[in-house]
């Protein structure tokens, strides 16, 4: 059974959610890095030029799909505060399970290496949400899709 193609304009839907989704991570990474010491320093420092690059390439995707791409906010509505490094751990693993969520998305929309680009970003967004966690998931990016 050969899959059906992506309807016309869901590959650029989709990919400017998972911009959007980038930008969030962005941002949510600078908190995350400001309650974090260390190696999780580190990692979150890491984890946001993941994320920037990600963003960029993104960027350069949708204008390649014939779309304007989604511009930052000026600032995102956390989902709880981020007084401690707990805190900031748990952060990082929700930002990684929305960020897999797009990218979801954007594997069922693509095809080609469009599809092969965002099945690279929902693995390496479902690593570091277990590496924060502390244990990962069964599938990644579907788990607010029940």
């Amino acid at each position: 059974m050969t899959p059906e193609p992506a309807p016309a304009g869901r590959p650029l839907e989709a990919a400017q959610a998972a911009l959007a989704a980038e930008h969030a991570a962005a941002y949510g990474y600078g908190v995350i890095g400001a309650r974090s010491a260390g190696a999780r320093a580190a990692e979150a420092r890491e984890a946001y030029g993941e994320h920037l690059a990600r963003r960029d390439s993104l960027a350069r995707t949708v204008r390649e799909l014939g779309g304007a791409p989604r511009a930052s906010e000026a600032a995102y509505a956390l989902p709880f505060a981020v007084r401690t490094p707990a805190d900031a751990e748990r952060m990082a693993a929700d930002i990684e399970d929305r960020v897999a969520g797009a990218y979801s998305d954007l594997v069922r929309a693509a095809e080609g290496p469009l599809r092969r680009e965002a099945a690279d970003a929902l693995t390496a967004a479902a690593v570091r949400a277990a590496r924060w966690r502390g244990v990962g998931v069964a599938f990644p990016g579907l788990t607010e899709k029940r």
